[in-house]
């Protein structure tokens, strides 16, 4: 079960929120049949929206996470709730590049770096709360430190992390997002500084079994954390027959008679889920028929 951590040191100076996030990016993998560096990038954005979603307080508030460096992935974009749900897609799933030199899959290469991370954050106002700022090496977690600093001005420390097994697979997946409080002291930052530089690869630490709760103890080594909540997240799409009927009406009568009279059918495919919707001529004149009421 995925699921993240809230958490702060002692004095509320520094809060984290960790997560273990396997089983919802392997649910995204499966969905999407990903190459291997197209699930790790797919991944980090994922859990980093899950996480960005719960630091969000109303019941109906949703987050959007774009991020498109002009690599051949194309596009990530993904989408999350207050509860951490998420769901997600790439561009292109089934890209393939040659590893870096050190081994590791080459996300930053894939994602590539000109271009932007942009969130949306729909918090029932009238209009949206929209931040961008440049890509900086296309690796997620970095990016998205320099748009906290930049865009939001909150310090943070972000490490995401996506392990593939050989059959392609989900071999663990998660990461920490760490950020300071008005109230941080200069000598919480320096202990916290010096943890983060002893943690080198967050995925392998899941991989060897290390929990949320661990990680929480690895950042906040001797600011004794404390944790207040556990939330349970997961992969999930909410796409219906409903919503894409709504939005083949959207299209107006003009593109509709089109459809109706060329094609006499309509297959919508979902991009979050790939499930794929089907209408026949007699639907679509139905639909059609409801413009005019």
């Amino acid at each position: 079960m995925s699921y993240i951590l809230r958490g702060t040191s002692k004095n509320h100076g520094i809060r984290i929120f960790a997560a273990d996030t396997t089983s919802m990016v392997e649910e995204a993998r499966r969905l999407h049949n990903t190459s291997p560096v197209a699930s790790a990038a797919l991944g980090r954005a994922l859990t980093a929206s899950s996480i960005m979603g719960i630091m969000m307080k109303g019941d109906n508030d949703k987050l959007t996470l774009s991020i498109n460096g002009k690599g051949p992935l194309g596009t990530i974009v993904c989408v999350s709730d207050s509860k951490g749900t998420v769901k997600g897609y790439v561009s292109n799933p089934l890209v393939d590049i040659p590893n870096r030199a050190d081994g590791k899959l080459d996300v930053g290469s894939a994602v590539g770096i000109n271009g932007l991370v942009t969130i949306i954050k729909d918090m029932g106002m009238k209009e949206p709360y929209t931040g961008q700022y440049p890509l900086v090496n296309g690796e997620i977690a970095e990016d998205l430190t320099a748009y906290y600093a930049y865009s939001e001005q909150q310090p943070s420390a972000i490490a995401l992390g996506v392990l593939v097994d050989v059959d392609y697979s989900i071999k663990a997946a998660g990461g920490f997002i760490v950020q300071l409080m008005p109230e941080a002291e200069e000598k919480d930052i320096d202990i916290l500084e010096k943890n983060l530089s002893q943690i080198t690869s967050v995925s392998h630490l899941i991989d060897e079994g290390k929990t949320p709760e661990d990680l929480i103890n690895l950042v906040l080594k001797d600011l004794e954390p404390m944790v207040y909540e556990k939330i349970p997240v997961s992969y999930k799409c909410d796409c219906s027959r409903e919503r894409i009927e709504k939005a083949l009406i959207s299209i107006g009568k003009k593109d509709l008679d089109e459809i109706i009279k060329e094609d006499k059918l309509a297959e919508i495919s979902c991009h979050f889920c790939n499930t794929v919707y089907h209408f026949n001529e007699a639907e679509l004149i139905d639909l059609r028929k409801s413009l005019d009421n």
